[in-house]
């Protein structure tokens, strides 16, 4: 894995350092939460954020070019969480803890309940449902974002939202 070092980003032109630099500060908060609900782990989080952004930084060029950024660099950490868990390349172990989270919006034990439950799903089930309710992205951004049809997006999301239903009946609905 590459790691963005200060050494690393003054080697850029000057514009292309402090343009990615803005942008992780722009967007850290939003991919660590959302890579959060993609793993369900605080430190698989952050690492899965780290790569992303190393990915976003070895292909700054193309990312800089692209017309929304952020979004570019959303799909490379939502593509790399899919390919990680594809391939099943992790050591880690997962345990049963759960992160605290800053917003204390909600009841906490439907909050963890809800994050139990998400773990559960499959990877691809669960990004859609991260993308489309938590990050509020529409059908066609998530689609593009996973690399897959309008069509397999709203089915998809139609039968993660099935799954997470039947483990908690009580869900407000999301859709």
């Amino acid at each position: 894995m590459t790691i963005l070092t200060e050494a690393g980003a003054r080697a850029m032109s000057g514009d292309d350092a402090v343009d990615f630099t803005e942008l992780v500060h722009l967007t850290g908060r939003r991919m660590h939460r959302t890579a959060y609900l993609l793993t369900g782990d605080p430190h698989a989080a952050e690492d899965l954020v780290q790569a992303a952004y190393a990915t976003a930084f070895r292909k700054w060029r193309l990312v800089s070019r692209a017309d929304d950024p952020a979004a570019y660099t959303l799909r490379i950490l939502t593509r790399q969480f899919l390919s990680e868990r594809r391939l099943r390349r992790s050591t880690e172990v997962v345990t049963d803890r759960v992160a605290e989270v800053e917003d204390s919006a909600g009841e906490p034990t439907d909050r963890l309940l809800l994050l139990d439950a998400l773990a559960r799903l499959a990877p691809r089930d669960r990004a859609v449902l991260v993308l489309r309710h938590w990050e509020d992205r529409s059908v066609a951004e998530t689609a593009a974002l996973l690399g897959i049809s309008e069509v397999a997006c709203r089915t998809r999301t139609t039968r993660a939202l099935a799954r997470l239903r039947a483990e908690m009946p009580d869900l407000e609905d999301l859709s």
